[in-house]
């Protein structure tokens, strides 16, 4: 009697257990397609700089035949 009801509690447990694994945020943020909403990205200011822009095209020389 105390063995099913060991038996009994231990799948409960087991199933509980089991099933945390499932869930699943319920918030859920959705965006408008092309338009980006996040933070600002510090590397956009850069890359109005000339200079900066000079050097990233140098870089970049290189590698645009492929």
């Amino acid at each position: 009697m105390i063995g099913r009801r060991v038996l009994t509690a231990a799948s409960a447990l087991a199933l509980a257990v089991s099933l945390t694994g499932c869930y699943e945020d319920p918030d859920v943020t959705v965006y408008d397609p092309g338009v980006y909403k996040g933070k600002e990205d510090p590397l956009l200011a850069k890359l109005e700089d000339p200079e900066f822009r000079a050097e990233l095209d140098e870089r970049f020389d290189g590698q645009r035949d492929r």
